[in-house]
């Protein structure tokens, strides 16, 4: 039985914990903050209740597998989940409309042919017949194992199969995102459907790989899921397996230090002076924050994976409204930009700044835990920023509202109050500089969207979380947390579970 140290409480870092714990080993988590969860927060007030993270769940079959290996106990005896149909309800710039269901390629088709016009739904399923191909390649080697120490195999390797396209005589494939739309789905709203999941996570679409397709084929494959009570309550869960497996959690206890001896992780120093032996420490922290912590010796490891660009950030609005939600609402609409070109100029160009017309996220859960009364709705508006404090946030506030009213009629007259929730916030919560948001690993693009292994090069210690290997996101930080644990349980030829 060994000690180990985890740095962090976020969602990856429980993971971990729990794994180890019931491998037989001691752990204890150190905090900085005073609770758990990461990025899975929750706000209330007047009786209204938000996530001020993650607001769906993807690929639930992760914190699924968890539940089981760590307690023989399904997740669904912890929390209720609920899966959304229609996965999304989506307002394109020249105001066509269009609602998908839930894991359904028959029923996504019809409702893209009735809304978009005829062929546009067989141009998408065709595209998720391809990203199914992709999936099936990258999804071992880029999250079910750790990173290969010969990792520029995956960064040479699109696993996307584009399909040839003739441009100026010439034949051609795809190789960004943003060319699969153009050259492929060939429907300005189609390939702002595509290009939304990679905003999203903070990605351009025009520099991200085709092999960014594997995103919007999660979503259709495995389902959207909401946790009832929001996924606060999945946090919470994760916090409390820890705890019945006898994890010890230490807030309000930040890491300053982590101790090298004889070449080698042996615990942690605190920031009031308090050591604490480990064999084995495992970190839960941005790259930057890891870099300060580790004395004299080079923490990162796995092959020096090239670093990732800047991640951009969101920006939060949560709206408290009277009036009760309506019958049918879909529980998230996609409001997408009218000047795609602007928003992405704005957000990825030399000078990064705010959108005037941003693509919004408006998430409104049939959830009776999130407002005081049935007279009264709790809704979320969501959009991908520059990971800085913005010089006035509630001028982007205010355009995300009125980007909003597009799909919430009357909405400014049932405003009751809002709140605005920055990049800073999330700096504050997550430690990660700027509040800056992982994006998933992604095959290809030279590297550049891998994530450093969860190795590192000091003996001892162990990297998870969204900031390695399998990079962010919910379902990649569970993974993550599994890999550690087979890491240091098994040992270094650990080749993930089969």
């Amino acid at each position: 039985m060994a000690r180990i140290a985890v740095i962090g409480a976020g969602m990856g870092a429980m993971a971990a914990a729990a794994r180890l714990a019931v491998a037989g080993h001691r752990v204890t988590v150190y905090e900085r903050t005073e609770t758990y969860g990461g990025a899975l927060r929750r706000f209330e007030r007047d009786g209204f209740a938000f996530d001020t993270g993650p607001g769906l769940l993807p690929l639930p079959a992760v914190y699924r597998d968890l539940f089981v290996k760590t307690g023989k106990e399904p997740l669904e005896d912890r929390v209720e989940l609920v899966q959304v149909d229609p996965s999304a309800r989506h307002v394109f710039a020249d105001g066509t409309e269009v609602s998908l269901p839930n894991v359904s390629r028959a029923g996504v088709v019809a409702a893209l042919e009735e809304a978009l016009g005829a062929g546009a739904g067989q141009r998408w399923g065709d595209f998720l017949v391809r990203a199914r191909e992709a999936w099936d390649r990258a999804r071992r080697p880029l999250l079910e194992e750790p990173l290969w120490p010969n990792w520029q195999v995956l960064a040479e390797r699109d696993p996307y199969p584009a399909v040839p396209h003739k441009r100026l005589l010439r034949t051609r494939r795809a190789g960004t995102l943003a060319e699969v739309g153009a050259w492929e789905l060939r429907d300005p709203r189609l390939a702002a459907l595509l290009e939304s999941h990679t905003l999203a996570y903070g990605l351009d679409p025009r520099t991200a790989p085709a092999s960014a397709a594997v995103l919007p084929y999660l979503d259709h494959a495995f389902g959207t899921w909401y946790v009832r009570g929001g996924l606060r309550e999945l946090a919470r869960a994760v916090y409390e397996r820890c705890r019945a497996r006898r994890v010890e959690f230490v807030f309000g206890a930040e890491v300053t230090g982590i101790v090298d001896k004889d070449g080698r992780a042996a615990g942690v120093e605190l920031a009031d002076g308090t050591p604490a032996e480990a064999e084995f420490v495992v970190a839960g922290v941005p790259p930057r924050t890891l870099d300060g912590l580790v004395r004299g010796a080079a923490p990162r490891g796995g092959g020096e994976v090239p670093p990732q660009p800047g991640a951009p950030s969101r920006l939060t609005v949560l709206l408290a409204l009277r009036g009760a939600r309506p019958e049918g609402t879909a529980h998230r609409t996609l409001v997408h930009t009218e000047d795609r070109a602007a928003e992405l100029d704005a957000l990825f160009g030399a000078a990064a700044g705010l959108p005037e017309r941003p693509t919004v996220a408006v998430s409104r859960p049939d959830d009776p835990a999130l407002v005081p009364d049935p007279e009264h709705e709790a809704v979320t508006l969501t959009a991908t920023v520059p990971a800085s404090v913005p010089a006035d946030p509630r001028t982007q506030a205010d355009r995300m509202i009125a980007v909003a009213s597009r799909a919430i009629p009357g909405l400014r007259d049932r405003l009751l109050w809002h709140e605005v929730r920055t990049p800073a916030d999330i700096a504050r919560e997550t430690g990660a500089e700027g509040g800056a948001v992982p994006a998933p690993a992604l095959a290809a693009a030279q590297g550049r969207l891998l994530h450093p292994a969860n190795t590192t090069g000091l003996p001892g210690l162990f990297t998870v979380g969204g900031w390695s290997h399998p990079g962010g996101g919910l379902p990649h930080a569970g993974m993550s947390g599994a890999l550690v644990a087979g890491l240091i349980v098994e040992g270094p030829e650990f080749r993930g579970s089969q």
